[in-house]
């Protein structure tokens, strides 16, 4: 999305950022299918028999103690997700001049900006019931 906000680039800064893009699509890849994992662990804690019809107060309490557990390994994966967002970022602003860097902030706030409003449409469409 970026590359062609910023350039020209060097054989370097090419090779640089097609690494790093590797680099964090390996490291979002593993998140995923952690968080794609805990998401059905806590699907799957929620929805069993022992919570729905508790046999006894105990073992009711245990089942939401482990889904409470489960919801703040939750949070230690929005914090690696926020933690490889500004690795990244960091990297690239390594790779970039300090011109390339600004243009490609521009192009990402950009992008940003554009989702959000697509998202907002999406939101307001009417729907077809």
């Amino acid at each position: 999305i970026i590359v062609s906000q910023i350039e020209p680039l060097t054989e370097q800064q090419i090779l640089g950022i097609y690494g790093l893009q590797q680099s964090t699509q390996e490291a979002e890849d593993a998140l995923s299918q952690g968080l794609e994992a805990l998401n059905q662990s806590l699907s799957d804690t929620i929805t069993s028999d022992s919570l729905s019809c508790p046999p006894n107060m105990a073992n009711f309490m245990g089942q939401m103690a482990m889904a409470i557990n489960k919801l703040s390994t939750l949070e230690g994966f929005v914090r690696q997700a926020d933690n490889l967002r500004q690795q990244t970022i960091h990297r690239l602003h390594e790779i970039l001049t300090t011109r390339q860097a600004a243009r490609c902030m521009l192009a990402i706030a950009e992008y940003f900006h554009r989702l959000r409003a697509l998202s907002s449409l999406w939101m307001g469409r009417p729907r077809q019931e």
